[in-house]
């Protein structure tokens, strides 16, 4: 597993001066305009589809919007490597595919703010998944731009700008949003978000061009196709395969299932809460901002057990974690409304969201081959999410058949099979000493 040891002797004032890099700042806006759109397609949008009494089953199948984010990978070659005509003059190639990225998710949220989904659910649920294109065609892109701006030193500390970035337009997207839906409205809570995209737009405007600007060879009018789409497209997929034999297989199986538990659950979060009678106000206070620390919390406590124990040993722990808290959903079901116990179970579950993103970041970029490193990281992260989505998209069926508490055990079942490949996995590497 791929490593970064800090460099002996360093003052702490010199490592920290690091955050006040130019291109370090720059990541903390162009997290914010990554984190923006995701939330608004994910619950914000399922709260939504509720209170105007759009059916479980239905709202359910908008987890399907999300499907982008997890095929990303299948055009994040063609991003990595295709020049824009016009604006690549002008801003170069990592630049200009954020401008216009960026652009068409603030179109589309405003889009959005103009629907009605009572009214013509079909036209809502096309802006959404063009939300959801937009919001990970710019994902692939601030990636690539994270890796190519600064020297490997500076990397971590993009890492961490890039992730408050993320985490405070996540909580805006999410309290911000809902508590604009309670005491004004859902268009003009939407019309805000999409003017907030102007946070990236701008950023984009200011910042320089990385200096080495893509992994590999652009696609040029002069290139053959056939030779461009063996390196950028084959290329990363061929090296995955030739370094772990079959045993790639396994790893990929295990990415896919590994937060499927956390994800069936998480888009019927919010219908629940609304169903059992909480108010948009309290869902926004307890789950967003309270969440929200919780979050930052497990997130922190997760480096740290990576630093005292290696992944190793977290990987599995956070798979048992993240099926077990969502039993406190079950539990919440049986209880009924009550904040305080809405409270617990908002803790335990967060504080289970924020490890596990931790310490499977640091496996994934520790599976990664550094001359494929926009393209595998695209891959893992799509794959992550995928068996995800497609089998959260049954959850509202599932609901509309059986009730909320056994739909939450359900939940917590289908985390199982990664703790198994968990276990198995970290076995492996240890008996091969990864």
């Amino acid at each position: 597993m791929n490593s970064i040891e800090p460099e002996s002797g360093r003052q702490w004032g010199a490592a920290l001066h690091v955050y006040l890099h130019p291109r370090v700042l720059a990541m903390l806006f162009l997290g914010f305009s990554a984190g923006l759109p995701f939330m608004l397609v994910a619950g914000t949008l399922t709260a939504w589809l509720t209170v105007d009494g759009v059916s479980m089953a239905e709202v359910g199948m908008f987890a399907w919007v999300g499907i982008m984010y997890s095929v990303k990978f299948v055009w994040a070659p063609v991003i990595d490597r295709l020049r824009l005509p016009l604006l690549d003059r002008w801003l170069g190639r990592r630049r200009s595919w954020m401008l216009v990225a960026q652009i068409g998710v603030g179109l589309a949220l405003m889009g959005l703010a103009y629907s009605e989904p009572a009214v013509d659910l079909g036209r809502f649920a096309w802006l959404a998944l063009l939300v959801s294109f937009a919001s990970a065609t710019q994902d692939i892109v601030v990636d690539a731009y994270r890796i190519e701006a600064v020297e490997m030193k500076v990397q971590g500390a993009m890492a961490a700008s890039y992730q408050l970035g993320y985490r405070v337009a996540l909580l805006i997207a999410g309290a911000g949003a809902l508590y604009m839906a309670q005491f004004a409205s859902w268009q003009i809570a939407y019309q805000s978000m999409a003017l907030l995209m102007c946070v990236g737009i701008i950023t984009v405007l200011l910042i320089d061009e990385p200096e080495s600007s893509g992994s590999g060879t652009p696609l040029e009018k002069s290139q053959p196709l056939s030779a461009w789409f063996a390196d950028g497209v084959i290329g990363p997929f061929v090296e995955f395969f030739s370094r772990n034999g079959r045993w790639a297989l396994v790893l990929l199986a295990f990415i896919g299932v590994y937060r499927v538990s956390d994800m069936v659950l998480g888009v019927m979060a919010n219908p629940f809460y609304i169903d059992i009678g909480f108010s948009l106000a309290e869902i926004a206070t307890v789950t967003k901002v309270f969440g929200f620390g919780v979050t930052i919390a497990g997130a922190a406590i997760g480096g740290v057990a990576i630093a005292r124990y290696g992944v190793a040993g977290p990987l599995v722990f956070g798979a048992i974690l993240l099926a077990v808290t969502n039993l406190f959903f079950a539990g919440l079901a049986v209880y009924g409304k009550a904040v305080w116990f809405l409270f617990i179970t908002i803790g335990a579950d967060n504080l289970a969201a924020g490890f596990t993103g931790t310490i499977f970041i640091a496996y994934l970029s520790g599976l990664t081959n550094v001359a494929y490193t926009a393209t595998q990281y695209a891959l893992f992260s799509s794959l992550m999410t995928l068996p995800g989505k497609i089998i959260a998209g049954f959850s509202g069926q599932v609901v509309e058949a059986v009730d909320w508490f056994i739909f939450f055990i359900y939940a917590s079942a289908m985390g199982l099979p990664a703790v198994l490949l968990a276990y198995i996995v970290t076995r492996h590497d240890e008996r091969s000493g990864r």
